[in-house]
């Protein structure tokens, strides 16, 4: 039996690992509300179209009239969308991703590199099946300004914008050095992601519970792929970071 020596106070652990135990603990619970935050919509958007709820399809449908109409009488717009909407096409952010991951590979952060185009090509995959599982028919509009191909639920578009958006400006954050700037990179994302979802809708080929299911499963996925991300990291060692304001792996640039 060990004795402890009279007058020497028992061990009672680091002050610090404590303090970091607890911001992992706020970290974690921080992540997991977000994951939920963005779960419930899409959860509550699937079930109601799958049970073809009469007062989501009224909201749908009257939206997507009413910004057809406009659609048809401002023509040099409706050209200018469907161009956007592909330049902020699925294959472009893919293209990016891809792009990008192998300059991080170059850089010598390949797991990083790994975690991009894992998470992007998830997403796109998790996108085809939820379309299959749900097979939702895509707006009839009379004298339609654009086509689709392939099921309506969810918006490929609108979710592959918030996939490649999300990736992108979490690997951009370790490059910002103030909270402005990584707060504007986060706003300009957002603007970019809300700007394909409506270009979508108001080209009649979305209803708008697509593009806000597409945009809410992609951020899903990313925040997902983030947190076990940096579950691997404090499994070896590293320290904690806050990725929606320092990045995925911010060590990889120091």
């Amino acid at each position: 039996m060990v004795r402890s020596v009279q007058g020497e106070s028992p061990p009672h652990g680091n002050p610090d690992d404590h303090s970091a135990d607890l911001r992992l603990g706020i970290r974690l619970t921080l992540a997991v509300v977000a994951v939920a935050i963005f779960t419930v919509p899409f959860v509550v958007l699937l079930v109601l179209v799958k049970t073809s709820s009469s007062p989501l399809r009224s909201f749908d449908e009257g939206i997507a009239l009413q910004l057809h109409a406009q659609a048809l009488e401002h023509p040099g717009y409706t050209a200018f969308l469907n161009v956007a909407t592909e330049v902020f096409g699925p294959w472009t952010w893919r293209g990016l991703v891809l792009l990008t991951a192998a300059w991080l590979w170059y850089r010598g952060a390949p797991r990083l590199a790994v975690w991009a185009v894992a998470t992007i090509t998830f997403g796109g995959l998790l996108n085809l099946a939820v379309k299959g599982i749900v097979d939702r028919a895509r707006p009839d509009l009379p004298d339609p300004v654009a086509s689709a191909p392939g099921a309506s639920f969810p918006s490929g578009h609108a979710m592959g914008a918030a996939l490649g958006a999300c990736i992108l400006v979490l690997i951009l954050l370790p490059f910002l050095r103030t909270p402005a700037s990584r707060i504007a990179a986060w706003i300009v994302a957002a603007v970019i992601v809300v700007f394909v979802a409506y270009s979508r809708v108001a080209l009649g080929v979305h209803w708008t519970s697509d593009v806000v299911a597409g945009v809410a499963l992609g951020v899903v996925v990313v925040v997902g792929t983030a947190v076990g991300f940096e579950a691997w990291r404090r499994g070896e060692g590293r320290k904690p970071v806050e990725p929606p304001m320092e990045g995925i792996e911010p060590e990889a640039f120091r």
